[in-house]
Parts: C-alpha cells; structure tokens; sequence
C-alpha cells in the first residue's frame, strides 16, 4: 500500500496500468483511493491502478480549482474508493475504464463487486469495480440528460458473476465492443469462464476477470 500523506499538496506524476501518465497536485487520499488536482479537474483514481508514482519537484501549481468536487459528509473520516462511487450516484460523472475511451453518464447502482452506469450513447453498463481507472465531475453547465430519464434495469444482482448469468441466452457486448470476439450470445458462465458465441458462429471463452464492462443492446 502506497504511504502518500506526506505527499498532500506536492506536484506528483502518476504512472497507470496500461501506460497512462496523468500528474497533478495530490489533494486528497485515502486507504484505496486518492485525489488528483489536475488542469482545474478533481480526479479520483483507485490505488490498485497506480504502478509509480514521481514527485515533481521542480513544478509548483497554486492549489485551486473552479471544478466540481466529490465532498465527504463525514469529514472526519478518510475518504474511500466505495464512499466516493455512492457519493457521485446522480452526478454528471465522466468515467475511464478501458482504451481511450472516457464514458460520460450518471452512477446509479453501486453493488458489492461492479456498478451500474447509465450513459446515453450505451445506456444500461454494468463494471466490475476492479476495472475502473479513474472517475472525475463534470461541469453541471452541459448536462445532456437527467437521472430520471435513465432506464431502470432489472432487479440487480449483488455480485458480477451473478449479474451476468442473468444475461446468459441473450446478446451481449462486452467492452463496448472494440473486439468483434467479445460480441455475442452469451452461452454460459462457468466458474472463471464466460462462454461466449460470436455474432460469427464462433465459440469463444473468455476469463471473467479480464471483461471490463457489458452491456445488452
């Protein structure tokens, strides 16, 4: 676990998994998340995502932001990755979870291992919270819809596995389909495995772990 209170208010320059590099001023962290204030935007990036982390030294930013902020109604405790994700439920929230892609949308439902994300290009997208890279705010000025305008899905699952076996015979998307073998009927989910059947014919297998997202269209 990174150590990073004496770090609060410095320049910092953050290494990501995939390869990503985002830097800013640390403003806020906690047991498994942490702030960053980068260009007049508050980002708030899980640690579990967080491969290097670099003190700027030589770069000094006064530490103020017109952005909007994720405030804590118990300020006497830590913030964390859950406490953050239920507070921003009903915001304009920009998320990043895989490629370079951002997703922009609302929070609806936080469970016990994904959370349920309205957008209006996918609509209805269920995330392992494993997955998520970082969320941020925007700026209520550009709203492009409302949380009342968001379907409400199904009767929701607790946990990942369980939700997505609710989607078995039916066609499914994962990752926003940027791979055509990550889009089709899904057979069945097994243990570790999700069988999938490719708009092809192909039958394809994929670890349950390494799908970033679903949605059914």
């Amino acid at each position: 676990m990174f150590q990073m209170k004496h770090l609060l208010k410095k320049h910092i320059i953050l290494k990501m998994t995939g390869g990503k590099v985002l830097e800013g001023i640390l403003a806020d962290v906690g047991n498994d998340i942490l702030v960053l204030l980068s260009s007049d935007q508050y980002y708030y990036i899980p640690l579990l995502h967080i491969h290097k982390i670099r003190v700027n030294s030589s770069k000094s930013e006064a530490f103020s932001t017109s952005g909007p902020l994720i405030s804590s109604a118990e300020k006497e405790k830590a913030i964390s990755y859950r406490s953050i994700l239920t507070q921003a439920k009903g915001l304009l929230t920009q998320i990043h979870v895989s490629g370079k892609q951002d997703l922009r949308g609302y929070i609806t439902h936080v469970m016990s291992d994904y959370f349920v994300f309205y957008s209006p290009i996918y609509k209805t997208i269920y995330i392992p919270l494993f997955h998520l890279k970082w969320l941020t705010l925007c700026n209520e000025d550009n709203i492009p819809l409302t949380l009342e305008e968001a379907a409400a899905p199904a009767p929701l699952s607790r946990s990942w596995e369980e939700q997505l076996k609710k989607f078995e015979g039916r066609l499914v998307v994962f990752d926003l389909g940027t791979d055509s073998d990550k889009v089709g009927m899904l057979k069945k989910i097994d243990g570790s495995a999700v069988e999938l059947v490719t708009t092809k014919g192909e039958t394809l297998y994929h670890k349950l772990n390494h799908l970033k997202s679903v949605y059914v269209p």
